[in-house]
């Protein structure tokens, strides 16, 4: 299964905010043996935010979607994801009693009554308001959940709740998944190549063993290496040794200058 992940927010387009969600998906998912497939970035704009929905539904695939589920004027995402499915927006029950249950806790903890059919209370409620026939994540930081439909998984925009979040996901749902995309990578430094000339030899190693992929990471001010191109092939672990050896013995037919060779 493909894995992918949409980030919303204009602070992220307009840089306020630095994202941190595409590095610790890839972290949480390399940890099970996963990979991240494709990443999406999208503004508070509800006619993009629906388009990119609507593909994630659609293609079946595993998403993540972080950002955009609270109840203020900016946030979209829940009304998006009922757009792009065609369905009514619910409040869920369960998401009700969560939203409740957190209400009491803050009243108790600021020492003042709680007041769940004060306006503002009320508002809250609306937290709880998914597509129906979604299911709900839990919250472990602060019981507001997040919800799912089919395979597209949505959590807010705070790492502090939605990493967790995003692992309980992964190993509550997914676990027949975990080890089933580990990868590896073997590559060999070049010295003094260009890559239009080396091209021909990636394809052919590629055509040859086309469960792995050849990939080519060329530099110009390496503080150790200098200019170079990094070159290898990347797949599953126990595939690399005879696409490896092909890539290597074209490198040296070539009369390239090698440098270390690399393992990952």
């Amino acid at each position: 299964m493909n894995i992918g992940l949409i980030i919303v927010g204009d602070e992220i387009l307009s840089g306020k905010r630095q994202d941190k969600h595409l590095a610790k998906v890839i972290e949480l998912l390399s940890a099970r043996g996963l990979q991240l497939g494709w990443a999406r970035y999208v503004g508070d704009d509800r006619p993009r935010i629906t388009e990119a929905l609507r593909d994630a539904f659609k293609s079946g695939e595993l998403v993540f979607s972080c950002g955009g589920i609270g109840a203020t004027p900016d946030d979209h995402t829940r009304q998006c994801a009922a757009a792009a499915l065609g369905r009514s927006l619910v409040l869920h029950p369960g998401a009700r009693e969560l939203i409740l249950e957190r209400m009491r806790d803050v009243a108790a903890e600021q020492g003042l009554p709680y007041e769940p059919e004060r306006a503002d209370n009320q508002h809250r409620l609306n937290m709880g308001v998914f597509p129906e026939g979604a299911s709900l994540i839990q919250n472990p930081y602060n019981k507001i959940p997040g919800f799912s439909v089919d395979h597209v998984h949505f959590v807010p925009g705070f790492p502090v709740m939605a990493w967790p979040m995003i692992e309980a996901v992964l190993d509550q749902r997914y676990a027949h998944l975990h080890g089933g995309q580990r990868q590896a990578e073997r590559s060999v430094i070049v010295f003094g190549a260009m890559e239009a000339t080396l091209t021909p030899l990636m394809e052919a190693v590629e055509a040859q063993f086309p469960a792995v992929k050849v990939f080519s990471l060329p530099s110009v001010d390496h503080p150790q290496w200098g200019r170079h191109i990094d070159l290898g092939v990347k797949g599953a672990p126990d595939s690399l040794e005879a696409p490896f050896a092909m890539l290597r013995a074209g490198l040296l037919a070539a009369g390239a200058e090698l440098g270390p060779e690399l393992v990952r």
